[in-house]
């Protein structure tokens, strides 16, 4: 059995080979912003980890997954995002730890595998035009109609929809009382008669988002995770993991702090004095941020291990996830610093035609500025920065403010 402080070096180098052979040229240049552009190389490259048996190193070992300590994980990350390998979808860890919790036998059969092995693509229903942050507040309905809900709403910022296969969706199936105790937990067949996509292209000029209207759309009621009216329980677990798994990690942003230093380098140095200055200065904030992430991975390992012990920290995932969005907007803002006059407003069409090099001689242009566009929205997206802080504060600031 693996220990926590065992050296990992042998385990680096098995991870080192496999992406040496794996992470092909098609794969290493698929265009992306924190995700895949497009569904195919994601699902293949998926597929290749899947097959190596890590698709999903956190899952529990009878569902597929790895059986690592949490130190062997961040290991493996590191070595992906070292290689730029692809993103999976940010999905894989927020429905599939859901299915094995909470789901059926017969959910799990049906749905568990196939995710875990990379054939489906899933998306989220949860936000709606009148219910963003305060999620209690969706109106979509579920109605009960024999052995169907009868469904009926809109969905909006759909990552996704126009790929996926299969929503999980919370729908509104009880009145009365608080507004959470009537909120149920679907899995909703995107194929169904009555589900419509509208994209919405985003600030980046890329269609990651959509609008999903569902109208009078057949449910069977065995696509019910969870009891009915008991939706929002398993919303906070998925938000939990959601806060912790889609925003990326200490390692990605530490990549991104390569990209800067190479836009940085590609301009060569200046003898214009304001120019040194300003690279004197970016300079040290991008080791300042590195000083950053360096405390996050540590923070994050540690939690790790107390987990282990049912020992975490509650706040841990509003943490990470409100320390390490804020921390990737400003290596963004830094990035397009680091462009100067060649920050451009129309990467996108550079980087879905597979150029570039058209980037006034910047390769690393459309990424940062990809990064710095698309990540306005993650100090949003999965709980907006207020939120987190909120509950940060109940769980850490309400005994420090005490007289």
């Amino acid at each position: 059995m693996t220990t926590e402080n065992e050296d990992f070096a042998g385990f680096r180098a098995e991870v080192r080979a496999f992406l040496a052979a794996e992470l092909t040229p098609d794969l290493l240049a698929a265009p992306r912003t924190s995700q895949l552009i497009d569904a195919a190389p994601q699902q293949a490259w998926h597929r290749k980890l899947a097959k190596q048996g890590w698709a999903v190193p956190s899952w529990p070992a009878q569902f597929g997954g790895t059986g690592w300590v949490p130190r062997q994980v961040e290991v493996f990350r590191q070595e992906l995002d070292a290689a730029n390998a692809p993103p999976v979808s940010p999905f894989l860890e927020m429905i599939g730890p859901v299915l094995y919790t909470f789901g059926t036998p017969e959910q799990i059969e049906q749905h568990l595998i196939p995710l875990r092995d990379g054939e489906i693509v899933w998306c989220q229903g949860f936000s709606e035009p009148g219910a963003g942050s305060d999620l209690a507040a969706l109106t979509t309905r579920a109605g009960r109609d024999g052995d169907d809900y009868i469904v009926n709403g809109q969905k909006i910022w759909t990552t996704n929809a126009h790929w996926a296969s299969w929503m999980f969706a919370l729908v509104r199936t009880g009145s009365g009382g608080r507004r959470q105790d009537g909120i149920s937990f679907l899995l909703i067949n995107m194929a169904s008669p009555g589900v419509a996509i509208r994209p919405i292209r985003s600030i980046d000029g890329l269609h990651h988002l959509n609008e999903v209207f569902l109208t009078d759309v057949r449910v069977p009621v065995a696509n019910l995770v969870g009891p009915e009216n008991g939706g929002w329980g398993i919303a906070k677990f998925l938000l939990e993991h959601e806060r912790t798994g889609s925003v990326g990690s200490a390692s990605s942003l530490a990549r991104q702090i390569d990209q800067v230093r190479a836009a940085m380098s590609a301009h060569g140095d200046s003898d214009d004095p304001a120019a040194g200055a300003e690279r004197d200065t970016l300079d040290l904030a991008l080791c300042e941020a590195e000083i950053a992430l360096i405390a996050l991975a540590s923070f994050d390992r540690r939690q790790a291990a107390l987990a282990r012990r049912a020992a975490a920290h509650p706040a841990h995932a509003s943490i990470m996830k409100l320390l390490l969005t804020e921390q990737g907007q400003h290596i963004a803002e830094l990035g397009v610093r680091a462009l100067g006059t060649d920050a451009l407003r129309d990467q996108s069409a550079l980087l879905e035609d597979f150029r570039p090099d058209l980037f006034r001689g910047v390769p690393e242009g459309p990424p940062i500025m990809l990064n710095y566009l698309f990540g306005r929205a993650f100090t949003i997206l999965g709980g907006a920065s207020e939120i987190q802080r909120s509950l940060i504060f109940k769980s850490v600031g309400s005994s420090a403010a005490a007289p």
